[in-house]
């Protein structure tokens, strides 16, 4: 147990031990009685640029309890805390076969990761390629080669996240998301996403924990075979007895669905089973480019060249009276545009970041939500809607290059020259956007960048670039669960993570894969068959 010291303000540049002594002295508390301290969680407060300053939390242990109750008695901004444990109680319910984790992006690594780790030795089926076989292939579709369908940006070791800024943000307030960061370090992910409120690893470095938690696994009795997909699943009497994976078949005690939002044929096979699935409102776009010195000086003026500041980054949203939003997301500081098809004859763009940010442009997702009033109530109709842009995107681009434009030839509809090279390979093609997107999102993309543009500086930059479309914000489906998170019907089937529609991001992702390992483990003894 230790006390969490709250809100404590300090100058831009101050150190660890000055933001600590600063909490010390902010609370009343001696010196003396302090056993041990640490930055808990350290912020940037820039909503005024003539006062922006760190705002931290400091995790202090004192000599004794009752010094600790007086502390938080006294003080508003101070509360308990206690490090979140996990000890699940292992079910003495025996089945036969194994349990099946098909994915191996976060909410498949990290559940298979804790089976591993109470005796139920996994079988992991993942249909890309290990990491460092991934990285090849991807950089060769990069440089102009051969898409390859079942390792790309989509799909191999790590899932999307791999190719992405690492980010470990996350809207959900659940005790497991700091679990997950604790255990990122231990794997080797760097020690400041401990504390920073912003976290983030960076793609160069996640390819390493990535590795780490496959080793970990297989360390722990667990098996994981790339280049295998799932293809069916066998029911009888509504459990599930084996699946079938590159031609063979696995008898199975329980199946974790961590495929991922871009497993389009697995959700085709799971309806056509009789898996309860519905359509799920997501959101399409394009990524917009700008200077990163730009964003920086939209954001901290005269501050914009401190050493002290992290790499600016924004998160903007509006929302009509209708209920239709457009907003950033996925913001990339220091990164580049990614191509992340999935499928041949599409064109797909993502935003990727290494661990320095230090690239010099920086882009984000800028997209309007749509749902199944926009294209229509079947199961998989928010698919086939994200496919068709991705289609037309190919068509207008004429291959495998992105439809671009800048922002003041989209607004204005006169030709408009860039002020950042874009930064997708394999290249881009200037592209009228309106000819790629429905009425409904080009005009809600442009009053979003009209709006942002009040807010943020580097918004009104006419030559900042977009590059489209971006739809693989979500899961377009939810594959529906009960309570003890099985699909309903299935008494051994569980939907997990973000492509199930249970998670939105890295750690949300790994909280839901921990949630179904839990619920594995008091549901059913190991079994390392």
């Amino acid at each position: 147990m230790s006390l969490i010291l709250q809100n404590i303000k300090t100058k831009v540049g101050a150190s660890k031990d000055e933001i600590i002594s600063s909490a010390i002295m902010l609370f009343g508390i001696k010196k003396s009685d302090v056993k041990s301290a640490g930055i808990y969680k350290i912020s940037v407060d820039a909503r005024k640029r003539d006062d922006i300053h760190f705002v931290s939390s400091v995790s202090v242990t004192l000599s004794n309890e009752g010094l600790e109750k007086s502390v938080a008695k006294r003080n508003k901004n101070a509360r308990f805390h206690e490090e979140t444990k996990i000890n699940p109680t292992v079910s003495t319910n025996k089945k036969s076969g194994r349990v099946v984790v098909a994915g191996f992006g976060p909410a498949g690594m990290f559940c298979a990761l804790l089976l591993s780790e109470y005796g139920y030795n996994p079988i992991v089926l993942e249909r890309g390629d290990e990491v460092d076989a991934r990285v090849k292939k991807v950089e060769s579709f990069f440089a102009g080669g051969e898409l390859d369908t079942e390792t790309n940006v989509q799909f191999g070791e790590g899932g999307a996240g791999t190719f992405s800024d690492g980010k470990l943000m996350t809207r959900i307030s659940d005790p497991l998301c700091r679990y997950i960061l604790n255990r990122l370090v231990e794997l080797g992910a760097p020690e400041e996403i401990m504390f920073e409120a912003k976290p983030h690893i960076g793609t160069d470095k996640l390819r390493s924990v990535v590795k780490a938690i496959r080793q970990r696994i297989i360390q722990n009795g667990g098996e994981i075979r790339f280049l295998t997909k799932l293809e069916e699943i066998n029911l009888v009497n509504n459990e599930i007895k084996s699946v079938t994976a590159s031609n063979n078949d696995i008898e199975t005690s329980a199946l974790v669905l961590a495929v991922g939002h871009s497993a389009r044929d697995t959700f085709e096979m799971l309806l056509n089973k009789g898996v309860i699935m519905e359509p799920k409102a997501f959101s399409v776009g394009a990524r917009i480019e700008h200077k990163q010195a730009s964003i920086d000086k939209s954001l901290y003026g005269d501050l914009a060249d401190s050493l002290s500041l992290p790499k600016g980054e924004y998160q903007l949203s509006h929302r009509r009276p209708d209920g239709r939003a457009v907003y950033t997301f996925c913001m990339c500081p220091g990164g580049t545009v990614v191509a992340a098809a999935s499928e041949r004859n599409t064109v797909v763009t993502n935003g990727m970041s290494e661990y320095l940010r230090d690239g010099e442009n920086a882009n984000a997702a800028l997209v309007v939500s749509v749902s199944k009033e926009d294209f229509g109530s079947g199961v998989l109709d928010g698919v086939d809607f994200a496919r068709s842009l991705e289609r037309r995107a190919y068509s207008l681009s004429g291959g495998y290059k992105a439809p671009a434009t800048t922002v003041g030839t989209f607004l204005e509809g006169k030709t408009q020259g860039a002020s950042v090279i874009p930064s997708y390979r394999p290249g881009v093609t200037e592209t009228d956007l309106n000819k790629l997107f429905p009425d409904f999102v080009s005009d809600m993309m442009r009053e979003g960048l009209r709006k942002f543009s009040r807010q943020m500086a580097c918004y009104g930059d006419m030559g900042a670039v977009l590059t489209a479309p971006e739809t693989r914000t979500s899961s377009p489906v939810r594959i529906t669960r009960g309570e003890n998170l099985t699909a309903l019907g299935i008494s051994n089937l569980y939907p997990c993570g973000e492509g199930a529609g249970y998670a939105g991001g890295i750690v949300s992702a790994a909280v839901d894969g921990i949630k179904v390992a839990i619920k594995i483990i008091e549901s059913i003894a190991p079994n390392n068959g």
